[in-house]
């Protein structure tokens, strides 16, 4: 079987100084990679900043053989996001790949978190996607290739308890990387999300005693495969934990068609309209073609009155 390499490709990683950045910057700088080792060394709160950990990786890079530079910018602005891709472009002249994995954390519930703590998360990872996205793919477009993979989380598709800022840049991201993934179709761009799982410092203060082994070893070959110029899927989202590799999607029931409704007739038949069973298609209903389907079918079940 050939080994999938990225010689001749530039790859940009936001929050690739540690945990799932660095092993995503060195497996790609190990396969031939030329890498933009994105990280602020900030607190996982999101404070501070030192130089250190972005070029620690840098040098573990280039010590193996590869090639790669640093970068502090911050993904939280969009002069910082700007200031990201164009080190790809001073050092290397190109971008060919981007992997948003930036994080921070700030727990608060929802009737308590400060505005900052909520911003703080939002701006990070889901603004900090868009900040890095939009100066990278029209050079994507005009290049007539690209990979772009997002930072996902199935906290934004189940969630749970004081992560509210956290859930919504999440779930927020799957609009972007649809939006990447149509506007990018013709021009051989290709966008999709990582949901992974594995024991950074992004865990501490979690109770982690019943956890399986979850190395980022087991995540970065799925984000590898997405970054490569050989993956055959966009607009779609990977769960990566514990080695377990999954797809995850949103799909619709069938659901049920009249003229008109009343509320109680809302209530009355809630379980059929609700029914998982009755499946409205066999594929997840994603991207343009999703949403088109979505309107066609619609308007199919309104004309045949069922």
């Amino acid at each position: 079987m050939t080994e999938r390499r990225f010689d001749g490709r530039v790859v940009v990683i936001t929050g690739a100084g540690r945990g799932l950045g660095r092993a995503y910057a060195e497996l790609l700088g190990a396969r031939g990679a030329k890498v933009v080792v994105n990280d602020i060394g900030a607190a996982l709160a999101g404070g501070g900043s030192d130089a250190g950990p972005a070029q620690d990786v840098v040098d573990a890079i280039k010590a193996a053989g590869g090639d790669a530079v640093a970068n502090t910018d911050s993904v939280a602005t969009e002069a910082g996001g700007k200031a990201i891709i164009e080190a790809a472009l001073d050092s290397f002249g190109r971008i060919d790949g981007l992997i948003h994995n930036a994080g921070n954390v700030r727990y608060g519930a929802l009737d308590e978190i400060s505005y900052g703590d909520f911003r703080a998360v939002i701006d990070v990872h889901l603004l900090g996607a868009f900040h890095v996205v939009r100066p990278a793919f029209p050079r994507m477009k005009q290049a007539g290739y690209g990979r772009v993979v997002l930072t996902g989380s199935i906290g934004g598709l189940y969630s749970t308890h004081h992560v509210v800022n956290y859930a919504m840049s999440k779930s927020g991201m799957i609009g972007l990387n649809n939006i990447i993934a149509i506007e990018g179709a013709a021009f051989g761009v290709k966008s999709n999300i990582i949901l992974p799982g594995a024991v950074t410092r992004m865990a501490d203060g979690l109770d982690i005693s019943q956890y399986p082994p979850m190395g980022t070893d087991l995540v970065a070959p799925v984000v590898g495969w997405l970054t490569h110029e050989s993956c055959s899927v966009s607009g779609e989202l990977l769960i990566s934990m514990g080695g377990r590799i999954a797809r995850a999607f949103i799909a619709e029931t069938e659901g049920l068609y009249r003229p008109s409704w009343t509320i109680d007739e809302v209530g009355d038949n809630i379980d059929a309209i609700r029914d998982p069973w009755r499946q409205w298609t066999l594929h997840p209903v994603e991207g343009a073609g999703g949403y088109f389907e979505h309107m066609t079918k619609s308007f199919e079940m309104v004309a045949r009155g069922s």
